[in-house]
């Protein structure tokens, strides 16, 4: 997972240039769970987008960056992934810590 969330569907990712179904699927779903997760977080470099645009931006990179397939089942899922985002920044925000995808992450991949 560590290296293939950074290949792309389309062959341009790193570090392998995997393409397609090539990519294992465990790297294919971090991949839009990972991206989904900074877009819509605060950094100390940004601001979150608002899910909107962040669904409009996984959308407009499917079958170029995500596996096209997998975009639609995330973007089905998005009001139980929202809860579960939900539901760590408040645990997160409790301890005084920064969010951190890994609970996105995790949780999508098992489902």
């Amino acid at each position: 997972v560590a290296l293939s969330h950074h290949e792309k569907w389309d062959g341009s990712g790193y570090p392998n240039g995997l393409c397609g179904e090539d990519i294992p699927l465990e790297g294919r779903i971090v991949a839009i769970a990972d991206v989904f997760d900074a877009l819509t977080s605060v950094r100390p470099y940004k601001q979150a987008w608002p899910v909107e645009q962040a669904v409009a931006f996984l959308r407009e990179q499917s079958g170029r960056h995500f596996d096209p397939r997998l975009v639609e089942l995330f973007i089905g899922c998005l009001p139980e992934i929202l809860q579960i985002k939900e539901r760590w920044r408040r645990a997160y925000t409790r301890r005084d810590h920064d969010i951190h995808s890994i609970g996105l992450t995790y949780v999508w991949t098992v489902w």
